[in-house]
């Protein structure tokens, strides 16, 4: 999922195309999952078109764009696989590239949600903004004022934007009794931390992932709370490209889960690792324990934390806070096979807390079986030999 410093450089593409310019014309495509807040894609539409760009901003994972005028405004976020992509530029990627989108093909060719048509400038000609989104999981809402009302009202505080004193700090994570990693992940506590960005940090800080907030030391708090900060400026400096990070951070590493000699780094005393994997409240959490080690009564004995095998699995959602135990050992079961998490790639590393709203709304839309004609019941009647061709087929409903 897009973290803080990704949704950073979309809502500084955002900026960078449309502050100062007239919204001509939106084209949306239905979707009533992602357009949510009470609004239909074309209610949006038509709310926005004909104001001017004042601005672009941005808290935690949410970005928005300011308008003059009256009405609401666009509140913006990526989900797992979001994105925008101006015309004739490259689209925003998120760790995996798109082979569909290109700079070079416009509009876009799928999963398309909106299209902004911008006004020209007396310097540069009309352009526009697309809103891509190819898992349904993004949010498209519109608010008055966006910083007052859900979500971001409901977030704690920005590392780059709002970071509270060192003191606040402490008294807000050692009132917390769930394993440091979980704190991290909780967007009201730090509001744009997600799964690589709280793994960088830990690891920069030599905090283990399961260590639970409360028993965090002066010194462990203080090294946190710099990290904090320093991961999340590095990140946005270099406009979130990856291959711009630091050669010794975890985030060069992490990625190579499950594959033969990508789960190796180099320490800084110049001694080989192995990152491990564990699942800690609810999250896959990258550990390397030469450095990051478990200090004394720093474990919850209440909740073992499962770790994970070198191979690609997925998160289960768990909510922030909580632990996965090891499962209690039952008869062997019949392996099945189906679409899971485990069997997308794209959703490695997704903030299950900021998926509850579409996890809600799905389990509120059953999928309806169609039920089958009586022809066909009566072909595989026929076909199975229960009756003959010639016999008539009595059907109680």
């Amino acid at each position: 999922m897009p973290e803080l410093p990704e949704v950073e450089r979309a809502a500084r593409l955002t900026h960078h195309v449309a502050v100062g310019r007239k919204i001509d014309k939106v084209e949306t495509f239905e979707d009533t999952i992602v357009y949510t807040g009470g609004i239909t894609h074309l209610e949006f539409a038509k709310e926005i078109t004909g104001r001017r760009v004042l601005n672009v901003g941005r808290y935690g994972k949410v970005f928005y764009i300011e308008l003059d005028g009256q009405g609401r405004m666009p509140v913006l976020h990526l989900g797992m696989t979001g994105m925008v992509q101006a015309k004739g530029e490259e689209p925003t990627w998120y760790r995996r590239r798109n082979k569909d989108l290109s700079a070079d093909v416009w509009p876009p060719p799928r999963f398309l949600k909106f299209i902004i048509h911008f006004s020209a400038t007396d310097t540069q000609p009309a352009t526009q903004l697309a809103f891509i989104d190819a898992r349904r999981l993004a949010r498209i809402r519109l608010a008055r004022e966006p910083l007052k009302e859900h979500p971001i009202s409901e977030l704690g505080f920005d590392p780059i934007l709002s970071m509270p004193e060192l003191n606040k700090f402490k008294t807000l994570a050692l009132k917390r009794t769930c394993p440091v990693k979980a704190l991290l992940l909780d967007q009201s506590f730090s509001a744009g931390v997600g799964n690589w960005v709280a793994d960088e940090i830990l690891f920069q800080s030599r905090i283990h992932p399961e260590q639970r907030a409360s028993t965090l030391s002066d010194a462990q708090l203080q090294t946190m709370y710099d990290q904090t900060k320093s991961v999340c400026e590095t990140a946005v400096a270099v406009n979130a490209d990856s291959s711009l990070f630091p050669k010794h951070w975890l985030f060069r590493y992490r990625w190579g889960k499950g594959e033969k000699n990508k789960t190796d780094m180099i320490l800084p005393s110049g001694e080989k690792a192995k990152i491990k994997w564990l699942t800690v409240g609810g999250r896959t959490s990258a550990l390397v324990e030469q450095l990051q080690k478990m200090p004394a009564g720093g474990r919850d004995k209440s909740k073992k934390a499962h770790v994970e095998p070198d191979s690609d699995g997925e998160d289960q959602g768990n909510e922030p806070g909580t632990s996965k135990t090891a499962p209690t050992k039952t008869r062997k079961r019949k392996a099945t096979r189906g679409a899971n998490k485990a069997d997308d790639p794209s959703l490695e590393d997704g903030d299950s807390s900021d998926l509850t709203e579409i996890e809600e709304e799905m389990k509120a839309k059953p999928v309806k079986r169609a039920r089958k004609t009586v022809a066909q019941v009566e072909q595989k009647v026929v076909r199975k030999g229960l009756v003959s061709a010639s016999v008539n087929v009595i059907y109680l409903y």
